[in-house]
């Protein structure tokens, strides 16, 4: 069993047990039927995942980790905020007649802020500090900014990382405000974990615990049966998952540098009700 599948299992099961039902409550998302979309929640979940071990995949069902890393590539190489530059779909449905999902995301790590030693993006601080002042304890990235808020399509979900270095070692907090925990579940963790390995091997270090605290992880509840049925599922070894030595650059990263292995899965859930 991959140690990313204990996880999971254990976060849906104490979110179903032992969660906080919305229904009733004034909630925004919807059915395409009309109705509310309630959820079961917990409050602050963190979950930690140490990649020097095994890279966290679940394999209840298969996590598309090319895609994973294709959109974190997006939003933290290419600091996009246009769809027509993701070789998916994911995001079109926030995107205007111009592919622009407004100033969200990718938009937020590439504005430029001026710094004692120079200006510099979020993206080019961290960097900038894990070669020159590894030991920060301030080394962080932060895209949810208020003063923005209403030109994003869509308020950042995953909005912020905080780097630490530990021994020979790099660490990394994710904080996410919300996460649809049947839609999302693995993909977030898939895309930070791939995220720390890079940055990790461009700063000269060894890439450690990815600690991801979530402040609402909920399941909708159509999901609930579909979520019950998944977590009793037959579950595999961590796939392996490696990164091309020779990239030395972090903006020189491509999909193609990582090589996937013995990735065994269940099937996929189809057909999942969305909720608006």
């Amino acid at each position: 069993m991959s140690y990313a599948d204990t996880v999971f299992i254990a976060m849906c099961r104490d979110i179903i047990e032992n969660g906080y039902s919305t229904e009733g409550e004034k909630v925004r998302p919807k059915w395409e039927d009309g109705s509310y979309a309630y959820t079961m929640k917990r409050f602050g979940i963190i979950n930690r995942y140490d990649l020097s071990k095994e890279f966290p995949a679940i394999t209840l069902r298969k996590t598309y980790i090319r895609s994973a890393i294709d959109e974190i590539l997006w939003i933290w190489q290419k600091k996009s905020n246009n769809v027509h530059d993701l070789n998916s779909h994911i995001w079109d449905a926030w995107a205007d007649e111009d592919g622009s999902i407004g100033k969200a995301y990718g938009y937020q790590l590439g504005v430029k802020h001026q710094y004692k030693e120079g200006e510099m993006d979020q993206v080019d601080r961290v960097l900038f500090d894990l070669r020159n002042n590894p030991y920060s304890r301030r080394i962080m990235t932060n895209i949810y900014v208020h003063a923005d808020l209403h030109e994003m399509n869509l308020y950042p979900c995953a909005y912020s990382m905080t780097f630490n270095v530990t021994g020979n070692k790099l660490n990394a907090i994710l904080n996410q405000r919300s996460q649809d925990v049947l839609t999302a579940g693995n993909w977030n963790v898939v895309q930070y974990a791939a995220l720390l390995m890079m940055i990790s091997q461009v700063s000269g270090f060894e890439p450690g615990e990815l600690v991801h605290v979530i402040a609402d992880a909920h399941i909708y509840d159509r999901h609930i049966p579909i979520i019950k049925e998944l977590i009793t599922r037959p579950t595999y070894d961590a796939p392996k998952v490696m990164l091309n030595p020779e990239v030395k650059n972090f903006y020189d990263f491509t999909v193609d540098d990582f090589t996937i292995e013995n990735y065994e899965a269940g099937p996929q859930v189809k057909n999942i009700p969305v909720a608006i």
